[in-house]
């Protein structure tokens, strides 16, 4: 029974590490026209949240350190939850700004230890787990993606209100993460001992590198797609509902390729030909997009590629530690260098949108980052780091 709820607790805290972030993409156009965005300031709303996963994640191992792993993903899903229903009370740029910073904190503390959690408690079923754990992010995402527009209608038009109502995800999560907390605190306060250099970001590490820059060149794919695909299908001539949908394809279709790729690599484990597998639907997508084809054709390619390229990604640090301690450091370094990077994704579309007065550049640009990070994943190719390499916890 206790597995059963470690399960779910890992299911729903993942559920709310992307609306935050994606429920903003499909009510974009409304928020610039009320708010007077420009393209590189609404696109802000995007990169703010992936700067602070990059630039807070290494905060997760201290805190983890403090608090333990369970009491501090219960802390940073609060903090989630007051920025999202905080914008309810949004009425400027600077204030939703503030809310995707807040917001974005939580989630760079929740990420690293939800890798770290999955390696405690279930090692030897570790794929299996990182797939429930990235389907169910992508699940958040997708819901958001999906409904914000017409929760946005049965709230009057709000966009304020669709893009609080996503705070629900995070008392659902309170629920079953405040209980875990509690007996992590009462643990610990029985606990001695120091820590060992297993729990230090692995900066020296060259092979942490490779990884941090295949993670850099996913993220900054991904949140550029995310960000601006629906734009980028309204300039092309389709409606707003039509260029959500095609948005909700693309997250949707993750759902099933991200539980699914995990699974598969425990089976035939030569990941590096699922990781070049999966950029090359990406870039097929993203040429598709540039020569003006079938947008749907286009959404279908892009989540095969995203929804397999991002579970990889997640398993990585747990596949070349030993024990979660180590593991939370290595998702630590590979998430906050990767989400630094990815952030300048969206502000690079948007940017080159202003400058170019189109979209061809930039989704030209983005091809090319995919042809890269081919290179970086035939570098990380199938060796795996030696377990004792990174020592052991005391």
């Amino acid at each position: 029974m206790r597995y059963v709820y470690l399960a779910l607790a890992l299911i729903v805290a993942s559920l709310n590490l992307r609306p935050a972030i994606t429920s903003v993409s499909p009510l974009l156009v409304t928020i610039r026209d009320h708010l007077g965005m420009s393209g590189s300031a609404a696109s802000l709303l995007t990169s703010i949240p992936v700067l602070c996963m990059g630039v807070f994640a290494p905060t997760a191992v201290k805190w983890s350190r403090r608090w333990g792993i369970e009491r501090t993903i219960a802390y940073a899903l609060a903090l989630i939850g007051l920025a999202t229903v905080a914008r309810l009370f949004a009425d400027s740029t600077l204030a939703l700004l503030f809310t995707s910073f807040a917001a974005g904190i939580g989630i760079a503390v929740s990420g690293p230890l939800l890798s770290g959690f999955i390696k405690k408690h279930f090692s030897g079923k570790a794929p299996l787990f990182v797939g429930m754990y990235s389907m169910s992010l992508v699940i958040g995402a997708a819901a958001s993606a999906g409904l914000s527009v017409s929760v946005q209608t049965a709230m009057n038009g709000s966009w304020q209100a669709a893009l609080a109502s996503w705070s629900a995800l995070a008392l659902l999560a309170l629920v079953l993460w405040g209980p875990l907390a509690w007996k992590e605190k009462a643990n610990r306060s029985k606990r001695t001992g120091g820590f060992s250099a297993a729990g230090r970001l692995p900066l020296a590490d060259k092979r942490a590198w490779l990884l941090t820059a295949y993670f850099g060149l996913m993220a900054f794919l991904f949140y550029s797609i995310t960000a601006w695909l629906a734009p980028a299908i309204e300039s092309a001539g389709y409606d707003k509902r039509f260029a959500g949908a095609v948005l909700t394809l693309f997250t949707f279709i993750q759902i099933p390729v991200s539980l699914l790729i995990p699974l598969l690599i425990a089976r035939f484990p030569k990941r590096m030909y699922w990781l070049v597998g999966s950029t090359l639907f990406e870039l097929a997508g993203l040429i598709d997009i540039l020569l003006s084809g079938n947008p749907w054709a286009a959404g279908v390619l892009l989540g095969v590629g995203a929804g397999g390229l991002f579970p990889i990604a997640l398993m990585l640090p747990i596949e070349e530690t030993s024990h979660a301690e180590a593991a939370n450091a290595w998702s630590a370094m590979v998430q906050s260098g990767g989400y630094m990077f990815g952030s300048l994704g969206p502000l690079f579309v948007g940017w080159l949108q202003d400058v170019s007065g189109g979209f061809a550049p930039a989704f030209a640009g983005l091809a090319v980052a995919a042809l890269v990070m081919i290179a970086v994943q035939v570098a990380i190719g199938n060796k795996k780091t030696s377990p004792a390499a990174e020592g052991a916890p005391r």
